[in-house]
């Protein structure tokens, strides 16, 4: 199957609560490839590259409202060009 890439931007209480972590942490376990970081304006930017069924299952994961502490105020998305990624990364 084809591969699809997406970015996720994520505002709300998303710094300082694991949110990369737990992203990470889920996006392995649908053997997703991407990264995810920390924004200047607050927010967690997500790009997750992968078939479509498992971006789909992590982005319904950010919806529901990513790892526990966090507070998602509002959720953007935006395909991007597929590129290879090595493995899902924090990135600083």
């Amino acid at each position: 199957m084809a591969k699809v890439c997406i970015a996720v931007y994520i505002y709300g209480v998303v710094q300082g609560v694991g949110f990369r972590y737990s992203t990470q942490q889920q996006a392995k376990q649908l053997g997703l490839s991407g990264f995810t970081r920390n924004q200047d304006d607050g927010g967690v930017e997500v790009v997750a590259l992968g078939e479509q069924a498992q971006v789909d299952k992590l982005l319904a994961w950010l919806k529901q409202g990513g790892p526990r502490g966090a507070h998602i105020e509002r959720i953007l998305t935006e395909p991007k060009s597929v590129a290879e990624y090595d493995g899902f990364q924090i990135r600083h």
